[in-house]
């Protein structure tokens, strides 16, 4: 009984701490902004392919709200079709290195011998190449798609996840727990799977948050270099890419995804630095 009610007072502990913090709500309200016109933004808007050629380049107005472009298709459209696109490349590639990298950070670490100095190398040569760098190489050899951009973004966050799950393993391992569960005769998946993964599970989540206003990032600065989703399909970095030749005539084309990539990073940033501070035991109140 005690142990089904620590559960739910734990969590509701945790929430008391985080709402207190003005940042992390903040935070948290513009994710779930981005999810809502993402989800929901695409219903509502119409189809973002609709061209009226009488209306090119038109300012914002009660018809369009945030303008049109160059071909009079309507930028409030586009930008809730882009955030879909942005939430797709986001999430599917943050849990496509989550679902690779932890595995192969659990075995590293928690069986080292020969297999962790192999693993640990290989991370150490990806990680010399910037992000983004190691990203447009990938994103080159797969092709231009948003298939392509999950898969370039998520190779390309995989070291780091890897490097968290292994220095977590390397540090919960030597627990006083572990060491009683082995000399209890558990066995090496018991003690993985009930005591190393959910004492992983905090600073993987915070990295999560932070992996995915980094993909929302690569995906726009890959379709902007032609090398992820593909016209006409709507993605803020294809908008700023049209919006460039624009600047002077109508800048609202460049400012309405220049601010929602902007607005949807920070968020997460202000969220993962929120859940950081609450799930660490050694933070204050």
């Amino acid at each position: 009984m005690t142990d089904t009610l620590a559960v739910p007072l734990r969590r509701a502990r945790m929430w008391r701490r985080f709402r207190r913090r003005p940042m992390p709500m903040t935070g948290l309200v513009l994710v779930i902004g981005f999810i809502l016109l993402a989800l929901v933004g695409p219903l509502v808007t119409g189809d973002p392919a609709a061209q009226d050629y009488l209306a090119t380049l038109a300012p914002p107005s009660a018809a369009h709200p945030m303008g049109t472009d160059d071909l009079g298709r309507d930028a409030f459209a586009r930008i809730a079709h882009g955030a879909q696109v942005s939430l797709q490349a986001g999430v599917l590639s943050t849990a496509l290195a989550m679902a690779v990298g932890i595995p192969i950070g659990l075995v590293a670490g928690f069986y080292r011998r020969w297999l962790d100095p192999i693993v640990m190398r290989l991370v150490d040569v990806t990680l010399a190449f910037p992000f983004l760098v190691f990203a447009v190489g990938l994103a080159a050899i797969i092709g231009p798609s948003l298939k392509g951009v999950v898969l370039a973004l998520g190779f390309s966050q995989l070291p780091a996840v890897i490097r968290i799950t292994r220095g977590e393993v390397l540090a919960i391992r030597e627990m006083d727990y572990v060491a009683a569960a082995v000399a209890d005769g558990a066995g090496d998946g018991h003690i993985i799977f009930r005591y190393v993964l959910p004492n992983c599970a905090s600073p993987l989540i915070v990295q999560a948050t932070v992996a995915i206003p980094a993909a929302i990032i690569g995906e726009a600065t890959l379709s902007f270099l032609g090398l992820g989703v593909q016209p006409p399909t709507p993605s803020w970095g294809v908008m700023l890419t049209t919006a460039q030749q624009y600047l002077g005539d109508a800048p609202w084309l460049a400012i309405w995804p220049g601010v929602m990539i902007a607005l949807a990073t920070l968020g997460f940033n202000l969220l993962g630095d929120g859940l950081r501070d609450v799930l660490d035991p050694r933070s204050g109140p």
